[in-house]
């Protein structure tokens, strides 16, 4: 089983680290895909890739909600990273209209420009779109139909919203976390609209923990409680799930 979006490089988890590690491991999650953030989070993403390789695989980008008015002096920054470190995406990236809307413009140019080096390195990109679906595809779509591919992370729209992405800009994968778990979520007509072949298992820890640990820190050891929900849903059994979204985080991010 793969967690395809963690952020265990974050304080959060400075304490204890290597346990969770280990109780991913024990619990099934072999590889976990960590996204940057912002320029002050690479050395400590940098650092827990090189603690453990085997198991972590990282992605670089600039996280929307961290894009200032210097966005472009802050990409310049992150840019050269691609040319001395392997990563297996760009990410994560994308538009956030929820927090603030100050910096709209800013975000979108700066995802536009990330979807640049993604195309240009042919990597995956993984899109964070909180509140802000339409302006994502108006950006995707200054590119070529299906010339860029990646994931949504934390993916809690509507079927509708996923034919249109389908429509619109590809076929790209869809990330489910603990939301998947809640009681009140009802994402039964979304799971079965993506299909089980588009369907990435992340946690986004240390955030989403899924019930029955709503409300605590999350960890990669609790993907297996998303694996379990969406076999639900789609009448399978847990272990497909697990093999088939383990393929899916594999071919997208080549690892």
């Amino acid at each position: 089983m793969i967690d395809s979006h963690t952020h265990i490089y974050m304080s959060e988890f400075d304490a204890d680290r290597n346990d969770i590690i280990n109780r991913a491991l024990h619990n099934g999650v072999h590889n976990m895909i960590l996204p940057n953030v912002d320029e002050e989070s690479i050395d400590a993403l940098h650092n827990t890739i090189a603690t453990y390789p085997h198991i972590c695989h990282a992605a670089m980008g600039l996280h929307p909600t961290s894009v200032t008015p210097q966005f472009q002096q802050q990409l310049e920054n992150i840019r050269p990273l691609f040319d001395t470190h392997t990563y297996c995406a760009v990410g994560e990236i994308g538009i956030d209209l929820y927090w603030d809307k100050t910096y709209r413009n800013e975000q979108c140019l700066a995802f536009a420009e990330q979807i640049r080096w993604a195309q240009q390195l042919n990597l995956p990109i993984i899109i964070h779109c909180r509140e802000a679906l339409d302006t994502t595809i108006e950006v995707l779509q200054q590119f070529p139909y299906d010339s860029v591919r990646g994931v949504f992370h934390s993916f809690t729209g509507t079927p509708q919203q996923v034919h249109t992405i389908r429509r619109l800009v590809g076929d790209f994968y869809f990330g489910i976390n603990g939301i998947v778990t809640f009681k009140n979520a009802h994402l039964e007509e979304l799971i079965e609209a993506i299909g089980i072949d588009r369907i990435l298992l992340e946690t986004d820890a240390p955030y989403l923990a899924p019930t029955p640990h709503r409300g605590k820190r999350n960890e990669p050891a609790y993907t297996p409680f998303m694996a379990a929900r969406i076999a639900q849903i789609l009448n399978i059994t847990t272990q497909q799930v697990d093999k088939i979204t383990t393929a899916n985080t594999r071919t997208l991010f080549n690892i």
